[in-house]
């Protein structure tokens, strides 16, 4: 049975992350904050376990999830090219709603599903989230949601869609942000002179101030 934790109070917040860390190493799910929805993780280097996070959504790997990371020194280890302009992107923009997507560095021994090589990654501005990423290491995270349904703004309504499927589930009360999810652009095509940038879906940062902090940028989409 799924294990609830009120991360709000002190005295649940230690034991919380401690079992929801633990849980992610043996390769199970946990529910989590983030600055925009409530996120549903997986171990990202534990196929088996991405595979279980997109089951318990009902998505096919067809619809990869994107990986959150705790610094930007882990986007150049899961990146094979991190060029200038994508720098500016990050430092500009994390942690917040911005998921990048890049070129996945071809050395690392992981399967997101059908990502045609790439990888999408964001640090998200939420400081539990943040906390257990510095833990566990980058997290396949997909909204904590049926395929369908309205992605959850508490764990409480995670739990209500994802049930057992979830090992453990920390709730911290309503969502930082209002809902919107996080803004998706595909920097594959980025240069260190600027090249295109398509914008795969827009979110929480607009495009307008993406097009106004890289002016050398062609954006599309």
């Amino acid at each position: 049975m799924a294990e609830v934790y009120d991360c709000s109070d002190n005295s649940q917040l230690l034991s919380g992350t401690r079992t929801a860390r633990h849980a992610i190493g043996r390769g199970e799910l946990v529910v989590l904050p983030t600055d925009t929805v409530y996120g549903v993780a997986a171990d990202a280097f534990n196929p088996a376990a991405v595979q279980r996070l997109l089951d318990a959504k009902g998505r096919g790997r067809q619809s990869p999830p994107p990986v959150l990371i705790p610094n930007t020194a882990t986007l150049a280890a899961l990146a094979a090219d991190v060029p200038a302009p994508v720098h500016a992107l990050a430092e500009a923009f994390w942690p917040g709603g911005l998921t990048i997507v890049l070129k996945a560095n071809p050395s690392l021994s992981w399967d997101l599903g059908e990502t045609g090589g790439t990888v999408a990654l964001r640090i998200p501005d939420q400081a539990l989230a943040l906390e257990l990423l510095q833990e566990t290491g980058p997290l396949a995270v997909s909204s904590a949601n049926l395929t369908g349904r309205p992605a959850a703004r508490t764990a409480a309504e995670a739990r209500e869609m994802l049930g057992d499927s979830v090992a453990v589930y920390l709730e911290v009360g309503e969502s930082d942000g209002d809902g919107t999810a996080s803004t998706i652009v595909d920097a594959t095509a980025m240069t260190e002179e600027g090249g295109s940038l398509r914008v795969l879906r827009d979110g929480a940062i607009p495009r307008e101030a993406i097009a106004d902090l890289l002016p050398q940028v062609t954006i599309e989409g």
